[in-house]
């Protein structure tokens, strides 16, 4: 399994003490099964979730994904690349929030 990133750990414990078995299939089965499938590079499988995520106007969960992106080899451009195409599929407002996060990921 790949390294947590910072944001994704910091989430996972807070909502550890709420809903522990939410976590325990998301650490054993998103990413201890789907994650690890070979029909996908962790590349790939990074900017769709970065795109769905910004898609579906996930904010909170953006952060950590792109943090997993860029490890996982998506470079900066491409990530602004997604949010400049996804401008006008899921619309601006959007885009323009998740370019306000990457660029604090990035900055990190």
């Amino acid at each position: 399994m790949a390294t947590t990133p910072p944001a994704a750990s910091t989430a996972r414990n807070e909502v550890r003490k709420v809903a522990p078995k939410l976590i325990d299939l998301s650490e054993k089965v998103l990413y201890g099964d789907v994650w690890e499938r070979s029909g996908l590079s962790k590349r790939d499988r990074s900017l769709i979730t970065v795109a769905a995520l910004i898609a579906m106007y996930r904010g909170d969960q953006l952060p950590g994904h792109i943090e997993r992106a860029l490890a996982n080899g998506v470079t900066r451009e491409e990530i602004g690349e997604v949010i400049t195409h996804l401008a006008f599929y899921a619309g601006w407002p959007a885009a323009m929030t998740a370019g306000r996060i990457a660029k604090t990921v990035f900055e990190r």
